[in-house]
């Protein structure tokens, strides 16, 4: 498969697995913000944006290099390295956040088997009863419940898990 190929794979099952989860979560009531870890160009930030118009989305972003139309006002923006922001944020929003989205896949895989370790923790501890991560990367969050993908999403391309009602 061509590296384009591969890209539009991944950007579909990305779309997927955010649209299932909106609907779940809306669906379900299950109130609060959403966390989007890493916010590129903006592309997937304006996704959520349009998809769930009443919600705050909170960024976390290292530099912001995204398109003007999708960088989000300071209140909304947790600028710098992750492992700094995220215990700000978790100070502010322990338990609280409906939806988390994280693409955080470098291509390296030991990279990021570490990385999705050193975040499952927090991102675990932000999620609000039956609050959804979808991730790019397999993320250990204990207690967490795998939700079924979409059924246009190949096992492994992307991940869906659940924090449990309580």
């Amino acid at each position: 498969m061509s590296r384009l190929d591969s890209a539009i794979r991944r950007l579909e099952a990305q779309r997927s697995c955010l649209d299932a989860a909106v609907t779940l979560i809306e669906t379900e009531s299950v109130a609060g913000p959403v966390m989007e870890l890493g916010l590129g160009n903006g592309r997937t930030y304006d996704h959520i944006r349009e998809a769930l118009p009443e919600r705050e989305i909170f960024v976390f972003e290292r530099k912001v290099a995204a398109h003007p139309d999708c960088i989000p006002d300071q209140e909304h923006l947790f600028l710098g390295d992750v492992f700094e922001t995220l215990p700000l944020a978790l100070a502010r929003f322990d338990g609280m956040a409906a939806l988390i989205h994280a693409d955080i896949g470098s291509g390296d895989e030991a990279a990021n088997a570490k990385l999705a370790a050193g975040l499952a923790p927090y991102l675990g501890r932000l999620l609000a009863p039956g609050g959804i991560l979808v991730s790019d990367q397999n993320i250990p969050i204990a207690g967490a419940i795998d939700l079924a993908l979409p059924e246009s999403v190949r096992p492994g391309r992307y991940h869906m898990r659940r924090r449990p009602l309580l």
